[in-house]
């Protein structure tokens, strides 16, 4: 293999994939089995799961599956040390599981509210507090954590994502600042729209289209496998001083007025 492309190999890596039955998680998961790595697939609904797993071992790449909720921290800690016995410490985590309940500020429920921060932002917490202590002791590991331009911008309707985005942006940080002396990077991506299942009602609209389409530079939505190649750079090698950061894969939105 040539010397650039061991920088993104990931074979004999175990990662950790949470929210990966469908959209972005899948195509995730699909792209870090694609460069070598062992992946778990995460989710709560254990026949969505399997689906989703089936799908991929029919590609040829090497998938198992932890069924649970990141929202729940006992849940969480019985699911990733049963991961650690079966497939071995956790190399590459992805805090991909998320939520969307719109509704205006003034309007919100306190338990949209809270639903929305406990996945988006919460869950990646307990998932990272889980994982990290076998990093520590072996002084190496990667965690991506999956924000959004939303962790940077906001538009109406979407308050509580924000917020939680913006605390995921932050969160990676803390990560970064209390743990890149032991030899773990913790970064983030900031998709921009991408066509998926959670978006496809937004994509419908036209009037919203023209505006997400004018909006961005590129002039289009993106597609979830157009994340995959920032993913594999931030699991990997190849970014073994990136630490901290936050990459938007956005089509150019966040760099226009």
């Amino acid at each position: 293999m040539p010397r650039n492309s061991a920088l993104f190999d990931l074979s004999g890596r175990v990662a950790l994939v949470t929210g990966s039955s469908q959209g972005l998680g899948f195509a995730l998961a699909r792209g870090l089995a694609e460069a070598g790595a062992w992946v778990v697939l995460n989710g709560r609904d254990p026949d969505k799961l399997e689906r989703a797993a089936e799908a991929l071992r029919g590609e040829g790449c090497s998938i198992a599956t932890a069924v649970f909720d990141v929202t729940d921290s006992a849940a969480v800690a019985a699911a990733v040390a049963r991961i650690e016995d079966e497939q071995g410490p956790v190399d590459i985590l992805a805090n991909n599981a998320g939520i969307h309940r719109r509704a205006p500020l003034a309007d919100m429920s306190e338990a949209d509210w809270r639903a929305v921060i406990d996945l988006n932002l919460t869950g990646a917490f307990l998932v990272a507090r889980a994982v990290v202590p076998t990093m520590l002791a072996r002084g190496r590991g990667k965690i991506i954590n999956i924000c959004s331009v939303m962790s940077e911008l906001a538009r109406p309707t979407v308050g509580n994502y924000t917020a939680a985005k913006g605390g995921l942006k932050m969160l990676t940080r803390s990560m970064a600042v209390e743990w890149a002396k032991r030899g773990i990077q913790a970064n983030a991506i900031a998709p921009g729209y991408l066509l998926t299942e959670m978006t496809a009602t937004l994509a419908a609209n036209p009037e919203f289209n023209q505006w997400i389409c004018g909006r961005t530079p590129a002039g289009r939505w993106g597609r979830p496998e157009e994340l995959i190649g920032a993913a594999i750079f931030l699991a990997s090698s190849a970014s073994d001083y990136v630490n901290g950061q936050m990459l938007a894969v956005d089509g150019g939105l966040t760099a226009a007025i």
